[in-house]
């Protein structure tokens, strides 16, 4: 039996798959190099909703809500003294790296907004749009903290769960504000 080769497998070059995508002249060659580009990432994205967060707040119109938010970004203006923390511990200094998923989520967020009138259906948005940003946070946290773990930075992996629990709580905290009165109100709504 013929096998056909088409013309584009056979000009490929040796050992490179095609689709695969050629890394930039900076890219992390090793888990350290990848660990701490992640830290300058999540540093930027807290950095950002500590800009966000008023924003959704003020929109808010359910007291437990509001105090959801404004509870988050007290512990956010904590998560980047932590972030500090840990780069300082891997001997870096402190430098953002602008997140384009936060980016993107922080604007959806303010569509969001812009989408819905003023009262509980908007107060549904803002949990869901936050609610993406918590897993969004969490994911990011829960690889650092292993990532630090594998590189044997307990200490680091410690302040990195620290973060990461708070990250989970402020999802739980959404999802009962949600869940106990927004999306009730909401359904009625219709």
């Amino acid at each position: 039996m013929k096998t056909i080769v088409s013309k584009k497998e056979t000009t490929a070059k040796p050992g490179v798959k095609k689709g695969v995508t050629k890394p930039k002249s900076n890219a992390a060659s090793g888990l350290t190099e990848l660990f701490e580009d992640g830290l300058k990432d999540i540093y930027w994205a807290e950095k950002a909703l500590t800009k966000a967060l008023p924003t959704m707040a003020k929109n808010a119109t359910s007291p437990e809500l509001i105090d959801a938010i404004n509870h988050h970004l007290v512990e956010t203006e904590e998560h980047i003294t932590r972030l500090e923390k840990v780069f300082a511990l891997i001997h870096q200094k402190a430098t953002a790296k602008k997140c384009d998923a936060m980016e993107g989520l922080i604007e959806e967020g303010k569509g969001i907004l812009e989408e819905t009138e003023i009262g509980v259906v908007r107060d549904a948005g803002i949990i869901a749009a936050s609610q993406k940003i918590e897993h969004y946070e969490i994911a990011t946290y829960g690889t650092l903290r292993q990532f630090a773990e594998t590189l044997g930075l307990t200490e680091a992996a410690s302040i990195l769960e620290l973060t990461l629990d708070e990250e989970k709580g402020a999802d739980k905290k959404l999802t009962e504000v949600a869940v106990n009165a927004v999306n009730l109100e909401a359904a009625e709504a219709d």
